[in-house]
């Protein structure tokens, strides 16, 4: 794809999320749109946020469980970027008027304690490398009109990346089964999404060593310091203004978010 159209496109992307509007799928428009173009588009998309002020805080990988791929009808893996724009304390009220169409997640957080540059990296290279895990909420949210999506279009809208609550207990991830670890997600009571480690490509750690190792072909490492959010344990759960939701997750902890 011509890099001036790349451009256009990651800057219809800004746009979009700047104003909090949604742009028609760019698959719809440009038939011939491959995965390698839209990670370029993403990666204009990510440059106009950091040029206006955003720091990258880590990587996310994103449709790692059946549930989502079913959900999206999309079917392998992609990444995108954290960024400290994106994080919410937990606790603190979310302002729904500031994203979309948003959707909530539950997953396991790794914070890295040394860095990792694939390819080559195993899952006992990516425990060597984590600080520790956390329970999360990621909160996808999508540029692209009600959610119609391909590959390329989530992966050039920075991998539908909304915001992430991190919870507060932190966890050696070497003492536990990441596979076996059980998820339960409620919303204002009511428990609407569960799973397990195993759902995100068959344990958390495997979801990391991917992104390691596909990024590090691009040339791009995975920092110390840096949070990577290891993918869905379940389906992706449509939250509003007055939703309050929960997730535990066995061995890990529990983490909250609340929307006004």
């Amino acid at each position: 794809m011509d890099p001036s159209l790349i451009a256009d496109l990651g800057d219809e992307l800004w746009r979009a999320l700047d104003n909090q509007t949604t742009v028609e799928p760019l698959t719809s428009r440009h038939e011939t749109l491959s995965v390698e173009d839209a990670y370029r588009i993403q990666q204009r998309l990510i440059e106009r946020q950091v040029s206006a002020g955003a720091r990258i805080v880590g990587k996310k990988i994103g449709v790692t469980s059946d549930a989502v791929m079913q959900l999206l009808n999309v079917h392998q893996p992609d990444f995108g970027y954290l960024l400290d724009t994106m994080l919410r304390e937990e606790g603190a009220p979310i302002d729904t008027t500031k994203l979309i169409q948003p959707k909530a997640e539950g997953e396991i957080a790794f914070v890295l304690k040394h860095d990792l540059m694939g390819p080559g990296i195993s899952v006992a290279d990516v425990l060597r490398a984590t600080e520790g895990v956390l329970v999360c909420f990621e909160i996808v949210d999508s540029r692209i009109r009600d959610w119609k999506i391909r590959i390329q279009d989530t992966v050039a809208d920075n991998a539908s990346c909304g915001l992430f609550v991190l919870g507060s207990q932190f966890v050696d991830p070497r003492s536990l089964d990441l596979r076996t670890c059980g998820m339960v997600l409620e919303k204002n009571g009511a428990v609407v999404a569960t799973g397990a480690g195993a759902a995100a490509l068959n344990s958390p750690a495997n979801a990391v060593a991917w992104l390691a190792n596909t990024l590090g072909r691009l040339g791009v490492p995975l920092k110390a310091g840096e949070v990577i959010l290891s993918g869905s344990l379940g389906t992706m759960v449509p939250v509003k203004a007055g939703d309050n939701l929960h997730v535990s997750i066995g061995g890990i902890g529990n983490c909250s978010a609340r929307f006004v």
